[in-house]
């Protein structure tokens, strides 16, 4: 069992945005103590600031308890939300698009912040589409910027790890031949939380176990080091092509068992609750409402 280290959350509470830090007891809020410095976690990332905010709660009592909080993404305004498509194992076979084979290069594809919301959050279904489908993922938060960085020193470069439920609209990802934008970008149609967890060492990420539920049942389940295209090669072949700055958000790819796997598709309806759990990150947990126009 992978130990979670000092997690760090962005919440709402009080009519404000606040950060802070979890600890056994409960959040300790630590916006004012910073408040001439960071106006949220992408600036503490920027800073390089994580450990120094988590030295900070070290023996406070807590400010809140953790169901008086609303949770926000973790990351608000990211420069780049970059996705990772297809790369796990059998992952191809659930866009029944005749192709078999793993492709020399990661599928990719850009959301908008817009498109997620926080852990404890409904993800909105809209009235065009009943296609809402689930895909959890192990996501990082980088934290030391560069262009073309080398695989070895690709772990120099993340801050933090957090969850994803990458959600789609699975029938308007097929609108076109050659690209997912607008199945993948829905209002709050994805979360990502419930907060970040500093990265330590390489056993955060190299082979955790990554877990999908839906109402309790294991829909999908797999670890990280069956990824075709590892955390390393994900930060070298994206910094590339784009220069990567601190607080970009990476969502690493989902294992096979989304809802369109089935036959017929399971797709998430209100009332459903999913839960996304990697070893070491924590549980990313969401209901699912439709969307009042």
């Amino acid at each position: 069992m992978v130990s979670i280290p000092t997690p760090v959350v962005a919440f709402h509470a009080d009519g404000a945005d606040r950060f802070g830090v979890i600890t056994d007891e409960g959040v300790v809020d630590l916006t004012q103590d910073f408040q001439n410095r960071f106006n949220g976690l992408k600036q503490v990332i920027e800073a390089g600031a994580l450990d120094e905010l988590i030295d900070a709660a070290d023996g406070r009592p807590p400010s809140y308890s953790e169901a008086d909080i609303r949770f926000l993404i973790p990351i608000a305004d990211p420069e780049k939300l970059i996705c990772i498509g297809v790369n796990f194992p059998d992952r191809n076979a659930e866009y029944k698009d005749g192709t078999k084979d793993a492709k020399s290069y990661p599928s990719m594809f850009i959301r908008f912040p817009r498109s997620f919301t926080g852990h404890g959050e409904n993800l909105v279904r809209p009235p065009e589409s009943s296609q809402l489908d689930y895909e959890g993922e192990v996501t990082i938060i980088i934290g030391k910027g560069g262009r073309r960085i080398p695989r070895e020193n690709a772990y120099d470069h993340i801050a933090a790890l957090t969850l994803c439920n990458e959600g789609t609209i699975r029938d308007w990802v097929r609108h076109a031949k050659f690209n997912v934008t607008q199945g993948k970008n829905w209002d709050k149609t994805g979360a990502i939380g419930p907060w970040l967890v500093p990265f330590r060492d390489a056993s955060q990420l190299d082979d955790i176990k990554l877990e999908t539920r839906v109402n309790g049942e294991v829909r999908q389940q797999d670890r990280t080091g069956r990824m075709m295209y590892d955390f390393r090669y994900i930060v070298n072949y994206v910094s590339t092509f784009t220069t990567l700055v601190p607080g970009d958000v990476i969502v690493c790819g989902t294992p096979t068992g989304a809802g369109a796997r089935f036959d017929p598709p399971i797709w998430l309806k209100p009332g459903d609750i999913i839960e996304v759990e990697a070893e070491g990150i924590g549980i990313l947990r969401n209901g699912v409402e439709d969307e009042v126009c």
